[in-house]
């Protein structure tokens, strides 16, 4: 309902509504702008009152009690706007060289702004039902703005080259519109007053509505325009299906945390999912975190399963306030669940290191670590020159040979920082010897050294734990020519830049089955 006010214009008493005044009163001061220049000016502009005030009286006269915007528009229309009145279009052509550009623009600027709120005075912004190709978007737009909807299809389709931002506008504006379908929004969507009258003639045209007859400019936007509709209805169940498989292993991983021990290491457990540290430090973060993951998951499935039903009119669309509230809640689920994840992460790194240092109790050369690591070293007489930021000193599981019991030399840091460097030292005769050994890095850095009379150096090729010409990463590593003139020589491996004059950036290497060779005596 739009609420009506009392004017007094020329001695004369008028209703009119508020839309209908302020364009009116928009009308007027634009005369009075134009003709104050003028000699009489305010004369012509009583005038012009004058004989808005009579055909105001003849509407009356017609039984129509409250004047519409509509009714004032069809007035500025006979009566004229005041450029035309004035001349001044006519004189601002054929002045326009001398016209500044500043002033230009800001008179183009006030036109358009204007002429858009001319053209959507009164009226509200609605999906338009009555000539709608998808969603009635664009021809909403149009009725808005009173311009052709093509103009706005075009630009759509524009958009939509750019990378798919067209999609994108047009979803959220299908989302947030609402649609005009009773005949109070088809006349709010048109501007125009509801009125009993009025109502009627809604019904009875949508009763008697024409078929509209298909053109080549309709068909083919209609066409484009499908198209994207029928890729985005893809990508909405492509995207439906991956979340809901997520849901799925989301709701699978809760059920086993819940139901298998702690320290399992079955998968979906917690200690298989490296939750075992947040759950015993801080359980509420995880179950705030679960949360927030089942919302981030289930509301697009639910939106998008609800969208593709109402779109085929199984079940009515949602309201605006509800849409808002379900995209609310989703980007709340969403800022709670990202931060939430490192934080998580966080634990479970404190949580390694601390099970390592619980588990480092024996002390080699210095450096604390576990009785495994130190077992080997110790066996293989192995001597630390240097072992920092290191998780551990030796491993199994992926040597070459298949054995997963073998152990060997091992040091990983995830930021490639460890710092290691081990060798050991034999007593031989003078002569030529050749060092072989198996080993395989992640990645640049670790090096074989051997010490005779010079330090000589061989990288460690980069294969990772896959590929090698002995498998699972693995290859030979050999430095040839190692002269030694006295009766030792050391041999071992090093990350250490400060030693290889190489950086590391390999979170980790492996090597072991160190081998020395006397080829020749010396000559």
């Amino acid at each position: 309902m739009k609420k009506n006010i009392t004017i007094n214009l020329c001695g004369r008493l008028f209703q009119i509504d508020e839309d209908a005044y302020e364009l009116l009163q928009q009308y007027i001061d634009s005369l009075r702008s134009s003709f104050g220049k003028q000699e009489g000016g305010d004369e012509i502009v009583d005038d012009i009152e004058a004989r808005v005030a009579e055909l105001f009286d003849e509407l009356r006269q017609q039984g129509i009690e409250a004047i519409t915007i509509e009714h004032v528009k069809d007035i500025i229309t006979r009566i004229g706007k005041p450029e035309e009145l004035t001349g001044e279009e006519e004189k601002k052509s054929k002045e326009g060289k001398s016209t500044n550009w500043e002033e230009q623009a800001r008179s183009a600027g006030q036109k358009i702004y204007n002429n858009v709120r001319e053209r959507t005075a009164g009226k509200k912004l609605y999906r338009n039902p009555k000539d709608k190709m998808l969603a009635g978007v664009m021809s909403g737009l149009a009725v808005y703005t009173n311009t052709d909807p093509v103009i706005w299809r075009l630009l759509i389709i524009l958009f939509t080259m750019c990378y798919g931002v067209g999609i994108f506008i047009y979803i959220v504006l299908a989302l947030v519109l609402p649609e005009a379908k009773t005949p109070e929004q088809l006349l709010q969507m048109e501007g125009k007053d509801v009125t009993p009258q009025n109502l009627a003639d809604v019904v009875v045209e949508k009763e008697k509505q024409p078929v509209q007859r298909p053109n080549l400019v309709r068909m083919f936007f209609s066409f484009l325009l499908k198209i994207c509709f029928a890729f985005f209805v893809i990508i909405a169940l492509i995207v439906c299906i991956g979340l809901f498989i997520g849901f799925l292993f989301a709701l699978i991983a809760t059920i086993s945390a819940l139901i298998l021990p702690l320290n399992s290491t079955v998968p979906f457990s917690l200690e298989a999912m490296g939750l075992t540290g947040v759950w015993l430090n801080n359980p509420t973060i995880l179950g705030i975190f679960v949360a927030a993951l089942f919302l981030a998951l289930l509301i697009p499935i639910y939106g998008t399963i609800h969208m593709l039903l109402s779109l085929s009119g199984k079940i009515r669309p949602m309201g605006i306030i509800q849409r808002i509230v379900w995209i609310f809640l989703w980007v709340v689920a969403v800022c709670t669940a990202a931060p939430l994840a490192f934080t998580i992460a966080d634990y479970h790194n404190q949580y390694i290191f601390n099970r390592h240092d619980s588990d480092w109790q024996t002390i080699y050369q210095g450096t604390k670590m576990s009785t495994e690591d130190a077992d080997f070293l110790r066996q293989g007489d192995w001597n630390l020159i240097k072992a920092e930021n290191c998780a551990h000193y030796t491993a199994n599981g992926e040597h070459f040979s298949g054995d997963w019991n073998t152990r060997y030399l091992d040091a990983w840091n995830n930021d490639c920082k460890e710092v290691f460097q081990a060798e050991r030292k034999e007593n031989v005769e003078p002569g030529i010897y050749k060092l072989a050994c198996n080993a395989r890095a992640e990645g640049p850095g670790p090096c074989i050294y051997a010490v005779g009379d010079k330090k000589m150096l061989q990288q460690i090729p980069v294969n990772g734990n896959s590929g090698g010409a002995m498998g699972n990463g693995w290859s030979t590593v050999t430095i040839d020519s190692i002269v030694v003139t006295g009766n030792t020589i050391v041999f071992g491996v090093s990350t250490d830049e400060s030693f290889t004059g190489k950086p590391c950036r390999a979170k980790w290497f492996s090597a072991t089955d160190f081998e020395l060779f006397r080829v020749e005596e010396l000559k």
